[in-house]
């Protein structure tokens, strides 16, 4: 049985797209992978997803983004080095090859590693460690391409201690090598952004263009062992530097969140999971170039708890959803250089 489901966006009731009335909270998008850290791309008609799993890292391919659930995984990857928990991989597809980002580590030894094949669930290289700037605790880094300057965004500490997570650039020479400076692009540092903390977190960034060829960064805020967890994001200004912080403009409030005081006016709280976030874009190759279009709705993956189920790390699933560009949204800031707003394209996210 279909039924049309109403959104209530921007304040104003429109008319959604026919989906299946759900018949209770996990049947919404809810896939049966549990775990969290979801990586999905898409090359040519297979779907590729790496996950961490019995301390290593394993492969799930499948035709449909639905089916990676049911798919066998391969392990593609052991800690035969002890290099302790292995976290939130990340794959893309460049220059013919499979490239998977993650972090290992204990406590404050985690550093990003990356391992390659030129066959999606079979061959991968050693690890080996990617040569950030500063060298210091580092999660959920990604490469991406902007400009024709390949980039690595990830999560880390400023230094060696855990007081809070911010989001760091830095200009990409090779697979597993960068050149100057790490930068700051952004910080926990917004009150909706701080209602979990010790630490305060900015973390799983997941680079993505606008239809106008803006840079986009969205990423997860508030402390992922909570119900609070949510997705934000940052957007270069138009002609902007990614190195400076000042020409990112952040969102005001969580854009998918179950926490209706965060949310940015405008965007609703999610109806039938708690705490998304870490999420990916389903892109070809896991390329940005090939970023949707305005107008329809693109998938997305997402981890999160049911609603009605205790929020808990062991109880976080892979779920699928989509996303739409949403044109004309003006993000607002004080105090800082530079003009103190900006207006262009969002992101609508849907269960």
């Amino acid at each position: 049985m279909a039924n049309l489901r109403h959104a209530l966006i921007g304040g104003v009731a429109l008319l959604g797209v026919l989906v299946l009335a759900p018949t209770r909270a996990a049947d919404a998008g809810a896939t049966t992978l549990g775990g969290a850290d979801p990586s999905v791309i898409k090359v040519g008609g297979l779907y590729v997803a790496a996950k961490s799993v019995d301390g290593g890292i394993a492969i799930r391919t499948a035709t449909t983004l639905a089916g990676i659930a049911a798919a066998p995984k391969k392990q593609v990857w052991s800690d035969t080095g002890n290099l302790g928990e292995v976290w939130a991989p990340e794959i893309v597809h460049q220059d013919g090859r499979y490239h998977v980002y993650f972090s290992a580590g204990r406590s404050a030894a985690h550093r990003m590693y990356h391992i390659s094949s030129a066959t999606a669930d079979s061959g991968y290289s050693a690890a080996t460690k990617v040569a950030l700037p500063g060298d210091k605790w580092a999660i959920d880094g990604v490469p991406f391409t902007y400009q024709g300057q390949r980039w690595f965004v990830w999560s880390g500490w400023a230094g060696d201690t855990n007081v809070e997570q911010n989001l760091y650039i830095a200009r990409m020479t090779g697979p597993a090598t960068t050149t100057g400076a790490r930068y700051v692009i952004s910080q926990p540092r917004e009150a909706w952004e701080r209602t979990v903390g010790n630490p305060y977190i900015n973390e799983a960034p997941e680079p993505i263009l606008d239809p106008n060829g803006r840079l986009h960064i969205v990423y997860s805020a508030n402390g992922s062992w909570s119900s609070k967890y949510c997705l934000a994001e940052l957007r270069l200004r138009a002609g902007g530097d990614p190195t400076y912080v000042w020409d990112w403009y952040k969102s005001n409030g969580c854009l998918f969140g179950s926490y209706a005081p965060n949310m940015m006016t405008g965007w609703d709280a999610t109806l039938y999971v708690d705490g998304p976030g870490h999420h990916t874009f389903v892109l070809e190759r896991g390329d940005i170039a090939t970023s949707p279009p305005s107008g329809n709705r693109f998938p997305t993956m997402y981890h999160a708890v049911a609603k009605g189920t205790p929020y808990s790390w062991s109880n976080r699933y892979w779920y699928t959803g989509t996303a739409v560009w949403w044109g004309n949204v003006t993000y607002r800031r004080a105090n800082v250089p530079g003009p103190t707003t900006d207006l262009g394209y969002g992101l609508k996210f849907f269960e």
